[in-house]
């Protein structure tokens, strides 16, 4: 028998995210009958302990005796047990320096750690992910963000929505002039965004025509990689050249900051590739971009503006340029009002737990507790019995400090 535990999310801000529900605990139990599936007591998840109970499932003070922990977001270290293996959201293997202290006490704790950020295909697609709904409520922020700040309309946060359904209700109640807003990303996260965009009738233009033409009514564009990249050289900009060669490349961003108005980033960022513009292009007057909806919030990462995150409580605030720093939300005409909520999909918790549970359903668990014949579970394991797996060595020196 295979127990797994289903830990309660111990990081704050609060997380109401589940991986499994649950209605997909008794799934895995009636289509894995060698798992055992315990979930740690918790007051904070979206769904109570009872709704698991009436499903047959088992709530625990303690889950030491499972062999697999499953949470969302980072695990606090005082919490971490030693010899299992967990799964979670780590966000350590783009070197982050925040979590750099966790990565090593999960060495030290011997702790098997699977990143889900980590599982992919055989074609390098993530294959469980909440991308979908951090763009969905990030396009939302966004929106939002723009009737709060020039005082257009009023509609409800997401968190106050009862689920997707009920946010999708407020979609008429906003009224633009005809801004342009820009999404960067070509995956999930830019395709929930672009989702939200289309259902409130704001029309989808092509790069050039977001750049050349003036419109009437409110318009956005999608950016791919090409569209905001160039080489250095001249030549031509071939995808696997950039992934592979990203110091070969420089931004081509300021274009579009020239004549948007707001910006939505939902773009994957690796810290060897161009940055999307510099704190130095914010201070130019061209720079048109005053609400930046930061879906990625990679920290000092792409976005200069982006110095640090926001909580769903308060979900913005103002970046000075001149100063660079950060000052209380629409104070000044002349800052730019960042929305950089580092857990956007917890705003909508039940939609965006029932969707990544299936995910995990679907493409993890038949791997997780059977063969692993694809290699899908090996690639995701960052660590195992105090060392870091051979497609994880460059992380070595990040956890020396160094």
């Amino acid at each position: 028998m295979i127990k797994i535990g289903i830990i309660k999310e111990e990081k704050v801000p609060v997380d109401h995210r589940v991986p499994i529900t649950p209605a997909q605990a008794a799934q895995i139990q009636r289509d894995f009958p060698k798992v055992q599936i315990k979930v740690q007591s918790s007051s904070v998840r979206c769904y109570p302990d009872d709704d698991y109970r009436n499903e047959g499932i088992e709530i625990v003070s303690s889950v030491k005796d499972c062999d697999i922990l499953m949470g969302v977001k980072e695990v606090p270290i005082p919490s971490l047990i030693e010899d299992k293996t967990y799964l979670f959201f780590s966000h350590t293997i783009k070197k982050q320096a925040y979590n750099r202290n966790l990565l090593r006490a999960v060495l030290d704790k011997k702790i098997r750690l699977i990143d889900y950020e980590a599982l992919i295909n055989e074609h390098g697609h993530r294959i469980v992910a909440f991308g979908r709904w951090a763009g969905i409520v990030g396009a939302y922020n966004a929106i939002w963000t723009y009737g709060k700040r020039y005082s257009l309309f009023a509609i409800k946060r997401v968190h106050d929505c009862f689920d997707f359904a009920d946010l999708k209700s407020e979609y008429p109640k906003v009224k633009l002039p005809s801004i342009k807003i820009v999404v960067t990303g070509g995956g999930r996260v830019s395709k929930g965004a672009m989702e939200v965009l289309l259902a409130m009738n704001i029309k989808m233009v092509s790069p050039a025509a977001f750049i050349e033409r003036v419109f009437d009514v409110p318009v956005f564009c999608q950016l791919n990689t090409r569209d905001y990249c160039k080489h250095k050289e001249g030549e031509s900009f071939i995808r696997s050249s950039f992934y592979t060669s990203p110091e070969g490349y420089e931004g081509d961003f300021l274009k579009y900051a020239q004549v948007a108005d707001v910006l939505i980033a939902g773009a994957y960022w690796d810290p060897s590739a161009p940055v999307l513009f510099e704190r130095e292009d914010v201070l130019k007057n061209n720079f048109k971009i005053r609400i930046i909806a930061d879906i990625t919030c990679d920290i000092q990462g792409s976005i200069p503006s982006t110095l640090r995150s926001s909580t769903i409580d308060d979900p913005i605030y103002d970046y000075n340029p001149s100063e660079d720093i950060v000052e209380l939300p629409l104070t000044d005409e002349a800052n730019i009002t960042v929305m950089a909520v580092d857990n956007l999909p917890c705003e909508l918790s039940r939609d965006a737990s029932e969707s990544f549970g299936d995910e995990l359903i679907n493409n993890v668990f038949p791997y997780l507790v059977g063969e692993d014949i694809l290699g899908t579970i090996a690639k995701a394991t960052v660590t195992e019995m105090g060392s870091l797996s051979d497609k994880y060595d460059y992380l070595k020196a990040y956890v020396e400090g160094k």
